[in-house]
């Protein structure tokens, strides 16, 4: 459940108060009894998680996420790796057998 804050612009006194949204408005004020209870707007507190919410972080030149960068050099090592080990092989066949 939400939290709410009224205060009465009577007697000036401020209280929190659990409410429901289908909940009816407070009106009436705990303190002087008087019907001049209003509900007051605060700032919401908003939390960001992840990268790209915040000017100081780094964003790589392409566009892409950092995620995909390390993705990309993984299969380029991996590509590499590979062709190493055709060249060596294709060296080893050519060359004759030792004794």
């Amino acid at each position: 459940m939400p939290v709410y804050t009224y205060r009465c612009e009577h007697c000036g006194i401020q209280l929190d108060r659990h409410r429901k949204f289908t909940d009816e408005p407070l009106e009436v004020c705990p303190e002087c009894g008087e019907h001049a209870l209003r509900k007051l707007f605060q700032p919401v507190g908003i939390v960001f998680k992840g990268s790209g919410f915040y000017s100081t972080d780094n964003r790589s030149p392409s566009g892409a996420s950092k995620k995909q960068g390390e993705k990309a050099e993984k299969a380029e090592k991996k590509s590499e790796n590979t062709k190493e080990t055709k060249t060596e092989a294709a060296t080893k066949s050519a060359s004759p057998p030792e004794k």
